[in-house]
């Protein structure tokens, strides 16, 4: 048997919310039991997309720095945009690709500061870009309707 364990999330999730919850008196027991199973479910869609998410969301930002990189003339900055840019993701662990994830995401925060206090163009078309992925990392992060 090969455990699947996006099917086991599932099962696990389906069976806590129509079977279990319904038997349990309403009350705390049973809302304690429907959330537990919505988390599962939540967990499930999580674990389908969670590498591919972090993996887009690395390369969106490491595009951000090869452009910032181009653009800025902050010398303490662009060796860093510089070196990110290229970098690449080593191992496709989620905890290793949301290690990279958290570094890179406060090394856009600081090129995003730096950007927002340029008053020419390129910074202006560089914020937008920023601020693009941004809206767009919140809409892969977004759960289903139907983990809930």
């Amino acid at each position: 048997m090969k455990p699947e364990a996006g099917k086991l999330i599932a099962v696990a999730a389906g069976h806590l919310m129509m079977k279990t919850a319904p038997a349990l008196e309403p009350g705390y027991e049973q809302s304690s039991v429907a959330g537990l199973a919505a988390l599962l479910m939540a967990a499930g869609e999580e674990l389908e997309r969670g590498v591919a998410r972090r993996v887009e969301e690395n390369a969106a930002m490491r595009r951000l720095f090869r452009l910032g990189a181009q653009r800025l003339g902050r010398p303490d900055l662009y060796p860093r945009l510089e070196e990110a840019s290229v970098s690449t993701d080593e191992s496709l662990l989620i905890s290793d690709l949301e290690r990279s994830n958290a570094e890179l995401r406060e090394l856009l925060i600081e090129m995003h500061a730096h950007v927002e206090t340029l008053d020419n163009d390129a910074a202006r078309m560089l914020e937008r870009l920023i601020w693009r992925e941004l809206v767009a990392s919140t809409e892969r992060r977004r759960l289903g309707l139907e983990s809930f």
